[in-house]
């Protein structure tokens, strides 16, 4: 089992996946900062906690995006692996 948190591990911050992570958070967290935040964008009320809330909009739809390439990538070496043996 600890093996298999490393591999996924590697997988998470292969570059590939940090790279299709950030392209996915670039494109979806100003879509989700416009849908969630527009009304305090429009009345220009920026504080710490809109930040915070922004940054988070960004951090989730990353950690989605490199959670399923790792275990997308983590299925192909299991396969891989099975089908050697």
């Amino acid at each position: 089992m600890g093996k298999s948190y490393s591999i996924f591990f590697k997988n998470f911050f292969r570059r590939e996946t940090v790279l299709r992570a950030i392209k996915v958070a670039l494109v979806v967290g100003p879509i989700l900062i416009i849908i969630n935040h527009h009304d305090a964008l429009l009345n220009l009320e920026f504080n710490d906690n809109l930040y915070f809330k922004c940054f988070l909009t960004f951090f989730v739809p990353y950690c989605v995006s490199a959670y399923s390439s790792a275990q997308a990538y983590c299925a192909e070496d299991l396969k891989l692996s099975e089908s050697s043996e």
